[in-house]
């Protein structure tokens, strides 16, 4: 069975994703802060191994990765966690320095030494999915944080994929979904209309068996 790592598996985009992995006969190693959440969810659905911890902890990727190591090379690997900054988000100005300090620590610096970690257990040819944003490109009053982290995440993804051509490395925006996290972008408000996460997850597998050239995708586009 081909092997993957989804993190921020216990809601929302990552358990759309780790559902339809599973289904199409892929194991999966999952993590998520909340452990009874994670939990809940993961331990009904076969083939799927879960540690709860936070990405930005160095010593939580290294046992992530040995836990996923377990069940072969590691053929997939989705950085879906993601740290928002606060609800509601404030401006620039007003944005503490932890704060950003922690956006860039989930959002940034986690994915890349995820990687890094993963790099003795990487198939030769694996697919590495790091998560966008719209707001990696658009520009909005008091997402500055976050989209800072993501448009940098962009970049970094386009240089990995320039420094290692033989692997497929996508930044994907996966579009406004009814999620938690997109609820406490815009608290009160109803979010009602915006799709559910699992009309966004056939777009990622779609890129993970075509295979196209290494890129930036928008969800929405791939399907």
């Amino acid at each position: 069975m081909p092997n993957a790592i989804v993190t921020g598996g216990s809601a929302g985009l990552g358990l759309a994703l780790i559902t339809d992995l599973v289904a199409a006969g892929w194991t999966v190693t999952t993590t998520a802060r909340n452990r009874a959440t994670l939990a809940q969810v993961a331990d009904p659905l076969d083939g799927v191994h879960w540690l709860a911890g936070d990405v930005a902890d160095p010593d939580h990727r290294e046992r992530l990765v040995r836990l996923a190591a377990e069940a072969g090379p590691i053929e997939l690997l989705i950085n879906n966690a993601s740290e928002l900054g606060g609800s509601p988000q404030p401006q620039l100005r007003d944005l503490a320095g932890d704060t950003f300090a922690r956006i860039l620590a989930v959002n940034l610096v986690a994915p890349l030494e995820l990687i890094n970690a993963a790099r003795p257990w990487l198939a030769p040819d694996a697919v590495i999915i790091n998560l966008s944003s719209d707001a990696a490109a658009d520009h909005y009053a008091g997402w500055g944080g976050y989209a800072a982290s993501k448009s940098a995440l962009d970049h970094l993804t386009a240089t990995l994929a320039a420094e290692e051509p033989e692997r497929r490395w996508y930044a994907v925006d996966p579009g406004d979904l009814r999620t938690a996290m997109h609820q406490a972008a815009f608290p009160g408000e109803d979010i009602s209309d915006r799709p559910l996460p699992e009309t966004a997850s056939p777009a990622f597998l779609r890129l993970i068996t075509t295979r196209p050239a290494s890129g930036r995708y928008r969800a929405a586009e791939v399907a």
